[in-house]
């Protein structure tokens, strides 16, 4: 009857876990429900693993099951951690490399609830960029306003930019969105709307890099939008309490909300990148994980820096779950990745992601 219970025990996590490698090929913009399978391939996977060692102790024929299962899913996994040798960053920057920085810096908010604090955070913010030296830096939930231009923080090195300006207050001059700031000149630069006007558009910038031209992409995906009161829900989640259902229904709602609009900004990105005439990268704030339509579509045949130089599961968000890994620096393949770093400075609740990378050949 242990085996038994083990056994079926088994069978129904494999079930599961073979639907989640169904999750990239269907669009959460009709499958909703299917972005719940990416959270949950993680721990899939690891009870998987846990399952073959349990076996191999008990009765080794069955640890088969969750091996040939592990394997038909090889393509979860294989974006889930990265193999790499563990290696240190160089600060010092090769002559021929570009340097990279990649952040959501969180409206320059930082993390503490002190007005003061917050105001010190948001130059701290900057200096922890420029101390980077980079030559490229993207920045989600970037804002400015009349009285508080985070515009002029960069502008003394980095002359060129494109503000995506997805909203504005006339009144004080305030502007939020996403930024690409640029050492090199921007000759061209576009933005993509999405639909609904509910969050940051996705924007790209051309720059020229002594002889070649690349286009630079970044965007911040539609997000679960969870409140204070939210969070709260989640603890009385845990603590079993009677109105736990209706917690749980309200969070499922704004979820399923958030699924569905990623599924459509997916489709507008991936088309924006197959449509681009140069070497092309894209980086930002997705907030979905790797195991899902959002990432296998915008990704498609690219390269991923964290997959290629780093080793682990690489979380980039501080909060809710471990295994959070929703910003990403995904560079085309006419790119060398050189190295990627991922800085907790504790500034915003998300990591910054900083890389290095070259061109493979000239245009």
């Amino acid at each position: 009857m242990f085996r038994r219970f083990f056994f079926i025990l088994n069978c129904i996590i494999a079930v599961i876990f073979l639907f989640s490698c169904l999750v990239p090929y269907l669009n959460t913009q009709a499958w909703w429900f299917t972005g719940f399978l990416g959270l949950l391939t993680p721990y899939l996977v690891i009870l998987l693993l846990l399952f073959v060692f349990f076996w191999l102790v008990f009765k080794p024929f069955f640890s088969l099951l969750s091996l040939v299962v592990l394997l038909v899913g090889y393509k979860q996994i294989s974006v889930l951690f990265a193999f790499n040798k563990n290696q240190t960053f160089v600060q010092k920057k090769q002559i021929n490399h570009l340097r990279l920085v990649d952040w959501n810096i969180r409206s320059f908010k930082g993390l503490s609830q002190q007005g003061y604090k917050k105001r010190a955070d948001r130059v701290s913010a900057a200096e922890v960029i420029l101390q980077e030296k980079p030559d490229i830096i993207c920045l989600q939930e970037f804002n400015h306003s009349t009285a508080q231009n985070n515009i002029n923080l960069f502008k003394k090195d980095f002359p060129y930019y494109f503000f995506s300006r997805d909203f504005e207050r006339k009144s004080s001059g305030y502007e939020a969105g996403s930024i690409i700031f640029s050492r090199y000149p921007i000759v061209d630069s576009g933005k993509y709307q999405y639909p609904g006007n509910l969050g940051e558009s996705l924007i790209y910038a051309d720059i020229v890099v002594k002889a070649d031209t690349i286009r630079i992409f970044t965007t911040h995906l539609q997000s679960f939008r969870f409140t204070q009161q939210d969070y709260e829900r989640m603890e009385t989640i845990k603590r079993t309490e009677e109105q736990s259902l209706n917690a749980s229904l309200s969070l499922a709602q704004k979820m399923k909300r958030a699924f569905t609009r990623r599924g459509v900004q997916t489709t507008i990105v991936r088309n924006a990148l197959n449509a681009s005439p140069y070497p092309s990268l894209i980086c930002g704030d997705f907030n979905d994980v790797p195991n899902s339509f959002t990432y296998f579509q915008i990704r498609a045949e690219w390269q991923d820096a964290f997959l290629a130089t780093s080793l682990g599961i690489g979380s980039t968000y501080l909060g809710l779950a471990p295994t959070l890994r929703i910003d990403y620096v995904l560079p085309d393949t006419n790119f060398f990745i050189h190295q990627f770093d991922m800085v907790d400075e504790g500034l915003s609740d998300h990591l910054m992601l900083v890389t290095d990378i070259s061109l493979k050949k000239p245009l």
